[in-house]
């Protein structure tokens, strides 16, 4: 008999034996895809990255069905995928990533000291866990998964609820692409469901997990990863409210013009980004009736699925119903899980004395409004603000609170943006895309940039290991022709 296909309302569960299978032929993997030299696993991504854009007529519509996202937003988020895929084929072909050091043999170092030599090797398997916000470029193909296989580790995607066909399809053009570009079997495989993802960080088999999702899911899931016999490294993206301050002179300056920019960010993709700036300390007297006429004139749009709808009505009503806000424009439901703006505002003091509520995470579009009244009152808020993502200062060059705001910024965050907007995380080898708990559970690293590769490396040095017997990048002739320090020199091929 056959079975009829797996539909978004009753996703296929991956059975215990098959996420054994699964992962079995990921370990399998694991050593072959290792012993690559970069530039042949640099010729897999760039195999995968043409194979998506090939099949974008085919992933499109899927993920505009899935998502309810409009069709330029899902063009351009395919195309942000596969130059993530690029960058980091990139990043191998340079060679600096793995960090190779030389150190030879010194008697008369400080301590005696024999040769040592240092390069970063990948660490085994990786269980991605795909967002919903983003079909592509958080999710199946995604950075976590463009990242782990560039660092030479076979990836385990447990599919998004939220998008389960293009998850299927994607991973079907990505496995095909390996294949025909030569990657080993079992470098690239995909899981279902709910218990399947739970046992899958549990596998022990499993060396690391990356995951962009909620706090709760998120929190739950590491919480498995360092409860294992040998725990393992969970790099989690959680939750983050972005918080914006305007200076007095700012907001004198060009108050109307950072208002306009903050609503266009904040509702950017329903306030559906994980940048979302949600929380915006504004100089008391502040004229608010443009930026209420703004969220009130914006048409209801889509949200991602029901469990992001009850989400955010649920915390919508809790920010709403607090006795310390007040309501300047309410959004509605048209019932179809769309919802329109809602704009809130609040104190400084009534912030800082309800901070708990106040500054938890409302995924969608909703934002707070702070005031103030003494610009250096607003230090106050580093006791107050968890970890961030992003920290926002809009203020001019000669404020004398500026400095002390982008320190504030840059003690909560991962990354400080000046006179700018924090949605729209550039792929780029500078970028941050981190902070502290609980914006991320590992703030030493980054989840978008070319040094998010360094998540799933690790370090080994080998000591009077004879040069014929080390790894290429370290050998003295290095004929991968990679950048190296020699004796804590600045790197040099």
């Amino acid at each position: 008999m056959n079975t009829p296909p797996p539909t978004p309302e009753d996703p296929r569960e991956t059975a215990p034996g098959e996420l054994d299978a699964v992962m079995e032929r990921a370990a399998a993997a694991a050593p072959l895809l290792a012993a690559l030299a970069p530039g042949g696993r640099a010729r897999l991504l760039w195999a995968v990255a043409e194979a998506l854009d090939t099949a974008a007529d085919d992933l499109v519509p899927l993920a505009r069905e899935e998502a309810h996202y409009p069709e330029a937003r899902c063009r351009g988020e395919l195309g942000r995928t596969t130059f993530q895929l690029r960058l980091f084929a990139d990043v191998l072909e340079d060679g600096a990533y793995l960090e190779a050091m030389v150190d030879p043999a010194d008697p008369d170092w400080g301590t005696p000291r024999p040769d040592v030599r240092r390069l970063l090797v990948p660490l085994g398997p990786v269980v991605v866990f795909g967002a919903s916000n983003f079909p592509f470029a958080f999710s199946t193909a995604g950075g976590d998964s463009a990242s782990a296989l560039a660092a030479g580790c076979p990836v385990v995607v447990k599919a998004h609820p939220g998008h389960p066909r293009l998850a299927r399809r994607t991973a079907e053009v990505v496995t095909g692409a390996l294949a025909g570009a030569g990657a080993p079997e079992g470098a690239f495989g995909l899981v279902e469901g709910v218990e399947a993802g739970r046992l899958a960080v549990l596998h022990p088999l499993t060396r690391a997990v990356g995951f962009t999702g909620s706090i709760p899911g998120g929190r739950a899931l590491f919480d498995l990863a360092v409860s294992r016999p040998d725990p393992i490294p969970f790099y989690g993206e959680l939750g983050s409210v972005n918080p914006v301050f305007v200076t007095r002179a700012a907001a004198t300056a060009r108050g109307g013009e950072i208002l306009a920019g903050y609503a266009e960010s904040a509702n950017l993709g329903s306030g559906q980004f994980c940048t979302k700036p949600g929380v915006l300390f504004l100089p008391e007297g502040t004229g608010l009736d443009a930026l209420a006429a703004d969220f009130a004139g914006r048409a209801a749009a889509p949200l991602l699925n029901d469990r992001v709808v009850g989400g955010f009505a649920r915390g919508l009503d809790t920010l709403a119903g607090h006795p310390a806000t007040e309501v300047l424009v309410r959004g509605v439901a048209d019932g179809d899980g769309s919802w329109s703006p809602s704009l809130l505002r609040t104190g400084l003091d009534a912030l800082l004395e309800h901070s708990e509520t106040l500054l938890e995470e409302c995924f969608g579009p909703a934002t707070l409004v702070v005031t103030y009244s003494d610009e250096r009152r607003l230090l106050e808020a580093a006791g107050v603000l968890q970890g961030q993502l992003t920290v926002t200062v809009h203020g001019e060059e000669d404020d004398a609170i500026a400095p002390a705001l982008l320190a504030l910024g840059a003690s909560v965050a991962g990354r400080v943006v000046w006179n700018g907007w924090p949605t729209g995380v550039a792929v780029t080898h500078a970028m941050t895309h981190g902070g502290p708990y609980p914006a991320t559970t590992a703030p030493l690293h980054t989840s978008v940039g070319s040094t998010a590769i360094r998540r799933f490396l690790r370090p080994v040095t080998y000591q009077s290991v004879p040069d014929g017997l080390l790894p290429e990048a370290l050998r003295d002739a290095n004929p991968l022709n990679v950048p190296r320090s020699r004796n804590g020199g600045l790197p040099a091929v």
